[in-house]
This record gives structure tokens, C-alpha cells and sequence, in this order.
């Protein structure tokens, strides 16, 4: 399981917190059982809450993999084809005159 994130544990610890506080004013218990139930719900939701916040895409790495593949797919080859470098300056076609 991949560790959790900044934001992750910063929504979990609030969810904690608030839950906490807002369950104790409204129940309004003195025991100390119901003082571990309220506690034990709220890290239950905590938790709850820290997992289902999504994590940060890596776009960066698989937008370089698809690309690649996408430029091997339009070349129309198949698998382990080679993609053709980039051209110099030099290799593209020379612009045509702009007329204004």
C-alpha cells in the first residue's frame, strides 16, 4: 500500500478532530465508555475519509509512455517499432513566402 499523502492525512486528522468534538457536545457523555465509542467512531471516519481522498495522478510519467506508444501506433507499425528522431532545422521543408 502506497503511503499516504499530505493531504490525505490532513483531511483524516480534521475528520478526527471535528467528529470527535462535534459527537461529544451532541451526546453530552460523561462516561468513560461512551467517551472511547465516540473516539473509536471517530477514527473509523477518519480513516474512512483519508482513504477515499484521491491521490495525485502521475501524469507525468504515463503521459511520456502513451505518447510514445500513440507515435508508434500512427506510424502505423506494430509492436517494437522504431520512432523516427526529430529533424534538424536543416531536414524540414523550407517555409513558403507569406503574401500580405
Amino acid at each position: 500500500m502506497p503511503r499516504p499523502t499530505a493531504a490525505q492525512l490532513a483531511y483524516g486528522s480534521a475528520t478526527v478532530i471535528a467528529s470527535t468534538i462535534a459527537m461529544l457536545l451532541l451526546s453530552q457523555t460523561s462516561t468513560g465508555i461512551g467517551v472511547a465509542v465516540i473516539s473509536a467512531a471517530a477514527l473509523l471516519l477518519g480513516l474512512l475519509v483519508a482513504v477515499t481522498v484521491p491521490a495525485p495522478k502521475r501524469a507525468a510519467r504515463g503521459a511520456r509512455k502513451s505518447s510514445a506508444a500513440a507515435l508508434s501506433e500512427d506510424a502505423g507499425a506494430g509492436a517494437g517499432a522504431r520512432v523516427p528522431e526529430p529533424r534538424t532545422a536543416e531536414q524540414l521543408p523550407a517555409e513558403a513566402p507569406v503574401h500580405h
